[in-house]
């Protein structure tokens, strides 16, 4: 498969959420930044190759063998983003755009050498889940910090914004997966937050706390 061909196929796995519902080929284009009939060729090109269904006017989904693919790809693409920042010390804004280069790397052995060494991490720096050599991943039951109730506490388990933008902020904020929270107050007018956070108390946008995933616990 060519680079472009994976980045597909990955594309079409995230839109969606990993079953093989049908998507849009719209969705595809807005998702890839291209236009429709570029989407169209290349659809008809992984429908030859056995990897979606595609029908014209109706959209596109994976199959059985596309979401091998796919998981494959995602697997290599988490495992090197645990790499960059255990190893070589990356901060994990820095990790997204090098494990795109790296994920496309073919050698099944090199891959499971680096699941080896990682200790066969479950999740990635942004605490999302990692694909095992078959496929299978832990689902993790989470929550958006935004939907907990008031006097609840949680854990921040990972974020949904995975840009660098967001993720500097989180820095800057010292946000990190596994810090305990509680959420002290609920803001009426536009349901900001504020959080008790490692003996600190901050406040925080409801963009912002929509875009955490953490994991109800009590203290």
């Amino acid at each position: 498969m060519t680079h472009s061909e994976e980045n597909y196929i990955k594309a079409i796995f995230h839109l969606g959420m990993g079953s093989e519902d049908v998507i849009s080929t719209n969705s595809v284009a807005e998702r890839m930044e291209t236009k429709p009939s570029s989407v169209t060729d290349m659809m008809k090109k992984l429908s030859a190759k056995g990897l979606v269904h595609y029908k014209k006017y109706q959209g596109v989904s994976l199959t059985p063998l596309g979401v091998k693919t796919a998981l494959s790809i995602i697997r290599k693409h988490r495992l090197w983003e645990v790499f960059l920042v255990e190893k070589l010390d990356f901060t994990w804004d820095e990790v997204h755009e090098i494990a795109e280069q790296l994920e496309h790397i073919e050698s099944e052995k090199l891959i499971d050498k680096l699941d080896e060494l990682l200790n066969f991490p479950k999740f990635d720096p942004h605490g999302d889940p990692i694909p095992g050599k078959n496929g299978e991943f832990i689902e993790r039951d989470n929550q958006l910090l935004s939907q907990i109730p008031i006097g609840s506490s949680a854990i921040c388990v990972g974020v949904k914004d995975s840009s660098a933008v967001f993720l500097r902020f989180l820095d800057k904020n010292n946000i990190a997966l596994g810090n305990k929270m509680k959420i002290v107050e609920k803001e009426e007018f536009d349901n900001s937050l504020r959080i008790h956070i490692d003996q600190r108390e901050l406040n925080l946008s409801q963009q912002i706390a929509s875009n955490l995933y953490v994991k109800m616990i009590k203290l």
